[in-house]
């Protein structure tokens, strides 16, 4: 895979927070050309707020609105047309396909692997990628950057603050197990 890439990151990857800024470093970087819809923000928001209710709606479409503003071309907005031709398995999936055929993604970013079949995707030259195997992708690519991203994503957390060993555990227990070995290697650089 070429990068940087045209990725759709589906809904699962926005949420938990750590995951959401992590691949928001990515795209912020240059590293990845993200993607992704008002429906994909509506998804993630509500699992959000059923998980926290004591949340305010108010601050999590301050950080939806962050997110457009600070991705460029981030939103797809011209797919719904292709929505009830598409089949996959799960059919409130279709929706992330139909952006990514939109956006001329070349990968879906998910863990619902299963949602998106292999064969269906190949016939628009997409591919299905587990978060994990899309960032240990990238950094096997670009290293420096890759480490660069999560540098910027542990000094950007204050309250609390984590060491770089505390930050690549979070990422760990969010199932980025083989991205996390490859960064322990450069833990001084992050």
């Amino acid at each position: 895979m070429d990068h940087p890439v045209t990725a759709v990151y589906d809904a699962n990857v926005l949420y938990p927070a750590p995951l959401r800024d992590l691949f928001m470093r990515l795209a912020l970087a240059g590293l990845v050309y993200a993607r992704w819809t008002d429906a994909i923000h509506d998804e993630w928001v509500r699992s959000v707020l059923r998980d926290n209710p004591e949340l305010s709606p108010d601050r999590l479409a301050r950080t939806r609105s962050l997110m457009n503003e600070a991705v460029r071309d981030c939103l797809v907005t011209d797919y719904k047309d292709l929505i009830e031709s598409l089949t996959l398995p799960d059919p409130d999936d279709r929706h992330v396909l139909a952006a990514a055929i939109r956006s001329a993604a070349v990968v879906i970013v998910t863990f619902n692997l299963k949602d998106f079949p292999h064969g269906t995707l190949a016939r628009f030259n997409l591919e299905a990628m587990h978060p994990d195997d899309f960032l240990a992708s990238l950094f096997d690519a670009t290293p420096g950057p890759v480490c660069a991203a999560v540098k910027r994503q542990r000094e950007g957390l204050r309250n609390p603050p984590k060491s770089a060993e505390e930050l690549l555990a979070t990422l760990e227990g969010q199932g980025l197990t083989q991205s996390v070995a490859r960064l322990r290697q450069f833990v001084e650089l992050l």
